[in-house]
């Protein structure tokens, strides 16, 4: 749990240097491609000294492709479709989405996630009652698709440190490379096929895509997915939730004062409404 809490503590100004510094300003591919490039960078030595079977490398690539790379590519276009404090709000359902996979994988189904994706779009609703625009349910949709590939990821990185043959244990810092490397194959063909020309044009938005890029997503994502293996599901359900206010408190208190507090609490307590409805039917089953 301390390694999650640390992490938590270093993303939350990742959502706002991102939103304020870089979305709208540089392109989003470039963005994803120059981060996953850095994060790459970060374990690449490792890679090289420490050499693994194809199945894991292939396994890891898998997963990176789909936690990293493709959840940067939707996360990234959320930010020209949404404020920060709402692309925040609708990362609320990632705990939903960690033990709807689990259940998926063992073969079960729960009901009740239907009535909380209603009560989840109410709560969106809510928040911008009074401009609600097909942009707005768009970026809706995306924020969601980066919460399943974020929270598919964990889950298949922690089910395959808990599957994979104790003879031949994984050694998690010279294999992570290989989930950077899985991230960059999709990334970099999205960049060319996709990008545009609106590159950084100032020292702190290269400054602050070197930091997101070494820090946030190098160091980052391998201390959480590290932290992920040593934590039960319930409890990184918790701390992926755990995010959301302290990314808040940031942007609202540094970048976002004039934001509608009250329509934002408003919707936020009714999608919190219906993420505990989920919870308490899971117990019950339990």
């Amino acid at each position: 749990m301390p390694i999650l809490w640390a992490v938590t503590l270093l993303w939350a100004f990742s959502f706002s240097l991102i939103g304020v510094y870089l979305a709208g300003q540089v392109d989003s591919y470039f963005a994803v491609f120059t981060r996953i490039v850095l994060a790459s960078l970060v374990f690449l030595p490792l890679l090289i000294r420490h050499p693994v079977t194809p199945a894991l490398a292939l396994r890891l690539m898998g997963i990176g492709a789909l936690q990293l790379g493709l959840m940067y590519l939707f996360y990234y276009q959320s930010f020209l479709l949404l404020s920060v404090p709402e692309v925040l709000i609708f990362t609320i359902f990632t705990p939903l989405y960690v033990t709807l996979i689990y259940d998926l994988l063992a073969q079960r189904f729960n009901p009740s996630y239907l009535l909380s994706a209603l009560l989840a779009i109410a709560g969106a609703a809510i928040i911008r009652y009074d401009s609600l625009s097909s942009d707005f349910w768009l970026g809706f949709a995306v924020v969601q698709g980066a919460n399943i590939c974020f929270a598919g990821g964990q889950v298949l990185y922690k089910r395959l440190l808990e599957t994979w043959p104790s003879s031949k244990p994984i050694i998690q810092h010279q294999v992570f490379g290989w989930f950077c490397l899985g991230a960059l194959a999709l990334a970099l063909p999205a960049w060319l096929l996709l990008g545009s020309d609106q590159y950084p044009a100032t020292p702190l938005q290269w400054g602050i895509l070197l930091w997101l890029g070494v820090v946030a997503s190098g160091l980052g994502y391998f201390l959480w997915n590290n932290g992920a293996t040593r934590v039960s599901s319930g409890q990184l359900a918790i701390m992926n939730n755990a995010l959301i206010p302290a990314g808040l408190l940031v942007n609202l208190l540094i970048w976002n004062r004039d934001t509608d507090l009250l329509r934002l609490t408003l919707g936020a307590a009714l999608m919190i409404v219906a993420l505990w409805l989920v919870s308490r039917k899971r117990s019950r089953t339990a």
